[in-house]
């Protein structure tokens, strides 16, 4: 199973069956928070539910097509990252994450983001990785910045959240951008 130890206070493992209640605990106490950007905020109303979601991403595991981990920090779980799907025959695949609001600003998400991104050009040996945000998520997208993604446009109406849409900006970062990014050189 996909593990990583990140710091002795933050880790990452895949998410199992076990974690469905922790899972939607986190959910549902962070609901309000989650529903500004998360399209299935409002689908999640029951253990169940992170359990068929944990199910769903153990398949995409299973068949080497993606994963969900979640993101451990002091032995307790605060979010999910993964890599949604990998395209094999083109060498790309596509992070989606998300965090605790109460855990927001203490760098997490961006030591997380190292990890996979190392995992996912050196493990994995893809060539490109991209990171989705809305165009108002300035949190979300404040991460592919400061991880020197190449901003590659916005895909105007990309998702329908709620009510409306929302445009996506799109960030990339080839195998070639990465490894002359400094954290290419050591695992986090």
């Amino acid at each position: 199973m996909f593990s990583h130890i990140i710091s002795d206070d933050l880790h990452l493992e895949i998410l199992e069956i076990r974690h469905s209640e922790e899972l939607f605990s986190l959910c549902d106490n962070n609901r309000d928070y989650l529903r500004e950007w998360l399209p299935w905020v409002d689908e999640t109303v029951s253990v169940k539910h992170s359990k068929d979601f944990i199910q769903f991403s153990l398949n995409l595991f299973a068949n080497n097509n993606g994963f969900s981990a979640g993101i451990f920090y002091k032995d307790n779980l605060v979010g999910c990252i993964g890599l949604n799907s990998i395209d094999w025959p083109n060498k790309k695949t596509s992070i989606g994450y998300w965090l605790a609001e109460e855990h927001q600003g203490k760098g997490i998400m961006t030591r997380v983001c190292k990890v996979i991104i190392n995992y996912v050009f050196r493990d994995l040996a893809l060539n490109r990785v991209e990171i989705r945000a809305a165009k108002q998520n300035l949190k979300s997208r404040a991460i592919p910045e400061k991880l020197n993604f190449i901003n590659e446009g916005i895909v105007r109406q990309a998702e329908w959240l709620y009510d409306h849409y929302v445009d996506h900006v799109i960030y990339g970062m080839l195998i070639e951008d990465w490894k002359s990014n400094e954290f290419s050189k050591s695992i986090p």
